[in-house]
């Protein structure tokens, strides 16, 4: 086929989960739930952290940037797919398609980057108290927020510009609910090995650099905790990590585990539903996860709900 032919593409289809009618009305009130109390949910911590001064320190700040980025992450996919629903089409531009590919890239990568920042915060807290003051001053904690800006930026960038070489055929139906960078990959039609490489080595370099940063701080973290003496004091120490350990295994874990069913599973409808915890499930989560474990945030939220009511 003449690339000539290929690059008339304007559009493509995204065929969610069910094509079946009587379970639209179902999917359109499930996923509005959900994306609902995300938003709510992170507005609420960022809130908190922004109007509670006993929240202005360190861990909170990433704690806010996280349920930030969250809700960026959630909103690039779910309102389109409700309007697809909800309009019964199931159209996306060639533009709308690459811009949406290229922000989940953005705070995905912001998601994985934060995570680690948080993990260092942790590990300074924990393993070297008495210059955790000096240490995580409020220009460390900015650059470190800025930094992670920037290389996500940079590589949703790299990404957009390798996908935008590729030549696609007419008619391309995608088995998913967004414009996946894989996906993409895989239905164009002139050749992908680069981008193929490009993919496993930015994966591997920016994927694996932040998760072995936080596999670094937490074993850290446990020879701290194993050193002190006391039962209760492991317990108090260990209590102002739990949270975000938490929210750590349910990021790879899920992240993980849609990689592999992709990779086992011939059904691409399949991994469509399981990108659905990381995209949708995760971010919904944190906020809970923060809340419920953590007595600051629960004393900043009943502080601010109060002055609201």
């Amino acid at each position: 086929m003449e690339r000539g032919n290929e690059t008339q593409i304007l559009e493509f289809h995204l065929l969610g989960f069910s094509e079946e009618p009587e379970s639209q009305s179902f999917l359109f009130g499930l996923f509005l739930s959900m994306y609902l109390v995300t938003v709510f949910g992170n507005l609420l911590i960022i809130l908190a952290t922004i109007t509670d001064s006993h929240l202005h320190t360190p861990m909170y700040f990433f704690l806010s940037n996280l349920s930030f980025i969250d809700i960026c992450l959630s909103s690039t996919t779910v309102p389109k797919m409700l309007v697809n629903i909800q309009t019964h089409s199931k159209v996306i531009t060639y533009a709308g398609c690459l811009t949406q590919m290229s922000f989940f890239i953005l705070f995905e990568g912001l998601d994985d980057f934060l995570l680690a920042v948080m993990a260092y915060d942790r590990f300074v807290a924990i393993c070297h108290p008495l210059h955790y003051t000096v240490t995580m001053n409020p220009r460390l904690c900015v650059l470190l927020v800025l930094a992670s800006w920037v290389i996500s930026a940079l590589h949703s960038l790299l990404q957009s510009s390798m996908v935008l070489r590729l030549s696609f055929c007419t008619h391309l139906e995608f088995p998913h609910f967004f414009c996946e960078l894989n996906l993409m990959v895989q239905f164009a039609c002139s050749n992908t090995f680069l981008n193929d490489m490009v993919i496993y080595l930015a994966g591997g370099l920016l994927g694996g650099g932040p998760f072995l940063g936080i596999v670094f701080s937490y074993s850290k973290i446990v020879s701290s905790i194993s050193a002190i003496s006391s039962a209760l004091g492991k317990y108090k120490t260990f209590s102002t990590c739990a949270s975000h350990l938490m929210v750590v295994s349910l990021f790879y874990c899920t992240s993980v585990g849609v990689y592999m069913s992709s990779l086992s599973m011939h059904s691409e409808h399949t991994s469509a539903q399981a990108s659905v915890v990381y995209t949708v499930v995760t971010p919904m989560l944190n906020p809970f996860i923060y809340s419920l474990r953590n007595k600051e945030i629960k004393g900043a939220l009943k502080r601010l709900l109060g002055q609201k009511l």
